[in-house]
């Protein structure tokens, strides 16, 4: 068996945001260099100042690598994107804070998909200042979608619960329209190969949430829990995918209902976001469910409030380490399990 690590891309995020700090707290403990090799693009200029605003924390295996084919094992290598003299201004959205993150991101995407790097794990962009022609997005999840192909599954998770957003990033006002049978059977497709593949669950029970409070009330508080929820519930089920509900997410989280499931799936972003983040909110992982390629990223945003002042927990950025690598191993257990599968 290969000695080699897994070689783990990481983009900088916006510059002007958490993310160095988060990424240098987390590989200032040499011990994660023993499971991973990390490749940052971004910029070594850009990490030293950052570096410098951080009292006792350090990468001292810091490499500069021209480019993935001179990636050193072990180290923490910097790939940089570019060698421009940059202003920084903290907590600030600026366009080349955006200009930056998107450059980083493509560069990052190039190498994973010439598998010159095995996973990759993203900082927090801003999503406003990073549109653009080549970025016309609401996040990174849509932008990987189109980037690798696939249906993608926007999937929270931490060490007691995993929740998918059926409808990701979209204003509340539209979801109804959105939420469509064939949209739910996709999603509940993604999340059951998802929880096989890259989580290792054999036979996964998957919950599927309620649109309307109380399940709609036999439709006295809408109908679309009738005409659309239940019948995608009940034909996901007939197709051999364990799934149930739907559920009414006050219940469902207030009576810990969620312990009895692999897997949950939220109608709407808020819907699964709230129950996540006050279970997990310094732990918690956003992954990238139903991509050819494995993509994590912590599970908060840029913290332009916190920027520069030593007080961002790298906990959440470090757990998106952990299940980058955990998921990839799990995916080449999975192949290597049904490769004579008919």
């Amino acid at each position: 068996m290969s000695d080699k690590k897994i070689k783990l891309a990481i983009t900088h995020g916006d510059i002007n945001g958490v993310g160095y700090e988060v990424i240098i707290k987390t590989f200032s403990d040499n011990r994660m260099t023993e499971f991973c090799t990390p490749v940052l693009y971004g910029s070594s200029k850009i990490l030293s100042y950052h570096k410098k605003l951080l009292a006792d924390k350090d990468i001292s295996n810091l490499t500069n690598a021209k480019d993935a084919k001179a990636i050193v094992d072990k180290k923490f290598n910097v790939i940089n994107i570019t060698n421009d003299e940059v202003k920084i201004d903290l907590g600030k959205s600026t366009e080349v804070a955006g200009e930056l993150s998107l450059k980083a991101l493509d560069s990052a995407c190039d190498d994973l998909v010439a598998n010159n790097v095995d996973v990759l794990v993203t900082a927090p962009i801003n999503k406003k200042n990073i549109q653009c022609q080549d970025f016309d997005f609401p996040g990174h999840t849509e932008y990987l979608e189109n980037k690798f192909g696939g249906k993608s599954l926007m999937m929270m998770v931490c060490d007691r619960i995993r929740i998918g957003i059926v409808s990701s990033h979209v204003a509340l006002r539209d979801v109804p329209n959105v939420i469509t049978k064939e949209l739910l059977l996709e999603k509940i497709s993604v999340m059951n190969k998802s929880l096989k593949q890259d989580f290792g669950i054999t036979m996964p029970k998957i919950a599927v949430l309620a649109l309307n409070p109380h399940a709609g009330d036999n439709s006295l508080i809408g109908d679309e829990d009738d005409k659309v929820v239940s019948p995608a519930i009940k034909e996901a089920y007939n197709n051999g995918i364990l799934t149930f509900g739907p559920y009414p997410a006050d219940g469902f989280f207030g009576s810990s209902e969620f312990n009895n499931f692999d897997g949950i799936l939220a109608l709407y972003h808020d819907q699964g976001l709230i129950p996540f983040k006050l279970m997990s909110f310094t732990q918690g992982v956003n992954y990238t469910a139903g991509l050819p390629y494995v993509r994590t990223s912590p599970a908060h945003g840029t913290g332009y409030d916190i920027a520069g002042k030593d007080k961002a927990s790298e906990d959440s950025f470090r757990n998106a380490v952990y299940l980058a690598c955990d998921i990839l191993k799990h995916r080449n257990e999975y192949k290597e399990l049904t490769k004579n599968s008919i």
